[in-house]
């Protein structure tokens, strides 16, 4: 890979979200200077997934101003003096292709003494709970700079890796790894259903087939985002939301399960609330069911719970994802890529269209907008 630095004019670009509903704004920064445990990364891809939606939305607490990306791949442009290797040990030295966590857990609350770092109340998160008010002003991946601060989770690409390939599923990876550690590995012949074909649902779709799952049955929408996931070989059988309802989306999976009893483990990722009483009806009597997606709070939504006890499912809430989940997604990226050519879900757009990236992962045009700089 290229270590070839960009030049900057004293000034660092990058793209605020000064109000809720309101466009992201260019702004620019002074360059910040690493700290001994910190380092300073060039943003060369910065992905876009749902959660940016929402908080450009105001439907999630986040101070502003802000510069969103909590998704991103860069080059080491400058590395404080105790910040030399990551976190798998390997050596960095400036011009090296890297990723990083989405957060900073404080490492002493109760969650994460307790091995449950995605839950820590006080984690630090770029691109969503940092001000660009407050120094280092550069929390977030929407920028052509971001400080990485001390604690911060930094994994250098192997050798021969496409960054592209890595900012694919994004956030998405780390979420769907976070989520399958949670349930026992599928067994030879299990049948796993996908509730949803964003990012979150086609990464899951990826990794339970990888895991051992005989079939996986994708159900989302609209066809051109299930289209996709069939020319990459994401599932094996693929239905459309929006060509059917409910009792028909049941017609159609229970009879491609061992006889008819439904799946073995059904994982949601639609963030929409009614999908859960759905999924719970796909699973089998002493099933698995995974509620990834409800990341955002969409409300209250009716469900029966005779059904959790009559099947004695077991049901299971997987909340973002931990550092270490980071650390494994990547590792797995060059194997991802070779099985189902992650970089075609990618499309790229200059950072200074960070506006019309954000519109086109609404409208689903796009499925994994990505803002390049320069």
């Amino acid at each position: 890979m290229t270590s070839t630095l960009h030049e900057f004019d004293g000034r660092v670009k990058a793209m605020v979200l000064n109000k809720f509903g309101g466009e992201l704004q260019q702004c620019t920064f002074e360059p910040i200077v690493p700290g001994a445990d910190g380092l300073v990364a060039d943003v060369t891809h910065a992905g876009i997934c749902g959660t940016d939606i929402h908080l450009q939305s105001g439907n999630l607490p986040i101070p502003l101003p802000v510069i969103l990306g909590h998704e991103s791949v860069g080059k080491v442009r400058q590395l404080g003096e105790r910040m030399t290797r990551d976190a798998n040990g390997t050596p960095l030295v400036a011009g090296d292709t890297i990723s990083w966590a989405s957060s900073i857990p404080c490492n002493n609350c109760f969650y994460c003494r307790g091995g449950q770092p995605s839950l820590c109340d006080l984690r630090k998160v770029y691109g969503i709970n940092q001000s660009s008010d407050a120094w280092p002003h550069l929390s977030g991946g929407w920028a052509e700079q971001i400080y990485l601060q001390p604690d911060s989770t930094v994994v250098k690409l192997p050798d021969g890796t496409d960054p592209d390939d890595v900012i694919a599923l994004g956030c998405a990876g780390p979420t769907a790894i976070h989520a399958l550690q949670m349930i026992d590995k599928p067994q030879p012949g299990d049948v796993a259903v996908v509730q949803g074909s964003g990012p979150v649902g086609l990464a899951l779709a990826m990794l339970i087939k990888l895991a051992g799952a005989s079939t996986v049955i994708v159900v989302g929408g609209p066809d051109s985002r299930l289209e996709v996931a069939r020319d990459l070989g994401i599932g094996d059988v693929h239905v459309n939301i929006f060509d059917s309802d409910e009792s028909a989306r049941l017609e159609t999976v229970l009879p491609l399960t061992s006889s008819g009893r439904g799946a073995d483990i059904v994982l949601e990722a639609t963030g929409v609330p009614k999908a859960v009483s759905e999924g719970i009806a796909m699973v089998r009597r002493g099933g698995t069911y995974v509620v990834v997606g409800q990341y955002t709070d969409h409300g209250e939504t009716p469900i029966n719970p005779h059904y959790i006890t009559k099947k004695q499912l077991r049901v299971q809430g997987s909340w973002a994802s931990s550092p270490r989940d980071l650390v494994e997604y990547v590792g797995m990226v060059p194997q991802l890529a070779r099985r189902f050519h992650l970089s075609k879900l990618v499309e790229h757009y200059p950072l200074e269209r960070a506006n019309e990236a954000l519109a086109d992962m609404q409208s689903g045009r796009t499925i994994k907008p990505v803002l390049v700089s320069a």
